[in-house]
């Protein structure tokens, strides 16, 4: 697939097949994620699977949602606030632009793998933090649920036009 149909083709996944994700699929993704660019090259991130049964099911109670507790595999994407770049200027910490870049990477890999995810970012944080006896620098930035989608409920894409979102030489 080309990299602009696996781009049209990704969408956020919340029906997942009860069908096993194959280790080298779920590694091929992690792999995607560690390749993804970071300010100044820190790779500020750190990725956590959940994909064992009994942690899978005390982890589900971080976001309620009935479609992400049918998610086969979770991973947590964190920031870490000690490793990231820091712009001089105004201190803008670039911890979570480094972990939506990643982010982004593995669903892209997954939907050209024939997986789907779902970005979540409406989770209890500090649940999370909990969860994971993570220290203050680390932050759970976003979750992907990961699975086999059930393509029949997948919903209708909709995104502006180009017109609408380009502005060429001016605001």
């Amino acid at each position: 697939m080309s990299l602009i149909d696996t781009i049209k083709n990704r969408y956020s996944v919340r029906s997942y097949l009860d069908k096993e994700v194959e280790n080298e699929k779920l590694m091929q993704i992690l792999e995607a994620g560690q390749y993804a660019p970071s300010a100044v090259n820190f790779q500020s991130w750190h990725f956590i699977v959940i994909r064992e049964k009994e942690n899978h099911d005390k982890f589900s109670a971080i976001y309620h949602r009935d479609w992400f507790n049918k998610a086969p595999i979770y991973i947590v994407i964190c920031a870490d606030h000690n490793k990231s770049w820091k712009r001089a200027e105004d201190g803008k910490d670039h911890a979570d632009i480094d972990a939506a870049i990643t982010t982004d990477h593995m669903t892209l890999q997954a939907t050209d793998l024939g997986l789907g995810t779902c970005w979540v970012c409406n989770f209890d944080v500090q649940k999370c933090r909990d969860y994971f006896m993570l220290p203050d620098h680390i932050e759970p930035i976003a979750i992907l649920s990961l699975g086999y989608p059930d393509h029949e409920k997948q919903p209708a894409k909709k995104r502006n036009s180009v017109d609408e979102i380009v502005h060429w030489e001016k605001f």
